[in-house]
């Protein structure tokens, strides 16, 4: 389904073409799945100018036939710990400088690297692979956009059997229920049910609150298909009056997240895009209530590049995929946030999801 010959020929072609050495190690097990297809919980990579080799335990020895077959592997001897085998491998090949992920692996297992292999000199890089994941592909957005309906369907479904007494917890329970029955993993993340007051906390964690307790409910939820994810945010009004205060918090929200959707394009960059909605809601006098970053990049990780916040300079590319969320939140009465994922395209940009967002769309009889 996904070429991952053609990702590791671009990272060979980032590693001859940049400053860092030619030979990378990759221990974030999502960068290795990118990289070669392994599902596997134990294992590193090894990526060569020539060669590539996965080196994991004998628990994954047909698996990673099954799943890696034009690379090669590397299994653990017995009473062999996998930084003996990559020092065994590293001398074999004869490799004396040598790339690591700083953010993946800790300083006890740097200092047994270090220790097993003498003769390498170890150069820290961050975010190497993750450069190369910003940029999906074909076969990437089209297993977003089938986490997205996903997504979608389970909160149709959610919704329209949503009545007086459930709580915010078996609401999140079966939201993960039913994602799964429309053939996702799972969550990709825990989701957020949050009733009235608990709104105003941007990741509140279910509990027993009942949503006829307070008009307000909002829901944040993604779901993994195919080992991408989705993410989405709505917010919804409990009953038949809407508010006077819920009404200009929510159309300020929504006004906010609509401009910085308009602006996004090749080109932009990341901190304008959140500074662009962040002034819609300073402007309506709520600029405190609005607590973290606009929005986040997504795909295999629910959170990863390029974030959308005042201190990312980057610059947006076609075919990246990121959310776009603003929110407010008061203290005692509750939040509102709406959420959409948001493709980068040649033109300008598409939003990957469809469900309504309206205010009088929101509404929800119980």
């Amino acid at each position: 389904m996904f070429d991952f010959q053609k990702r590791l020929a671009k990272l060979r072609r980032q590693l001859a073409s940049s400053d860092q050495p030619a030979h990378l190690l990759v221990s974030n097990r999502t960068n290795v799945f990118y990289l070669t297809g392994f599902t596997g919980s134990a294992g590193y990579l090894l990526v060569t100018p020539k060669h590539t080799i996965l080196l994991t335990d004998g628990r994954y020895t047909t698996q990673v036939q099954q799943e890696c077959p034009n690379i090669d592997v590397e299994i653990q001897r017995q009473g062999e710990t996998l930084i003996e085998l990559l020092g065994r491998v590293l001398k074999k090949s004869k490799i004396n400088e040598l790339a690591f992920e700083a953010t993946a692996i800790t300083k006890a297992t740097f200092d047994q690297l270090s220790t097993k292999t003498p003769q390498v000199d170890f150069v820290s890089t961050s975010s190497v692979v993750e450069s190369l994941r910003m940029i999906k592909d074909k076969q990437e957005i089209a297993a977003i956009q089938k986490s997205i309906r996903v997504n979608e369907r389970t909160f149709k479904v959610i919704r329209a059997q949503m009545s007086g007494d459930q709580t915010e917890q078996e609401i999140g329970f079966n939201l993960e229920h039913q994602m799964r029955q429309f053939g996702a993993t799972g969550c990709c993340f825990d989701p957020i049910v949050a009733v009235g007051a608990n709104a105003a906390l941007p990741h509140a964690t279910p509990g027993a609150t009942r949503i006829d307790h307070n008009p307000i409910l909002l829901i944040d939820w993604g779901a993994e298909v195919d080992h991408y994810v989705s993410d989405l945010t709505r917010t919804l009004w409990i009953g038949s009056k809407i508010s006077s205060k819920f009404r200009k918090v929510y159309d300020t929200v929504l006004a906010a997240q609509l401009a910085a959707i308009d602006a996004i394009r090749p080109g932009a960059i990341a901190s304008e895009i959140d500074g662009i909605a962040r002034k819609v809601i300073e402007e309506a006098g709520f600029g405190k209530r609005f607590t973290h970053s606009l929005g986040h990049g997504m795909g295999l990780d629910v959170h990863e590049g390029p974030g959308l916040r005042s201190t990312q300079g980057t610059e947006l590319k076609t075919g990246m995929v990121v959310t776009v969320e603003p929110g407010i939140y008061i203290p005692g009465w509750g939040g509102i946030r709406i959420e959409d994922d948001i493709l980068v395209t040649p033109g300008g940009c598409e939003v990957l999801s469809e469900l309504p967002k309206q205010l009088d769309e929101c509404i929800v009889s119980v």
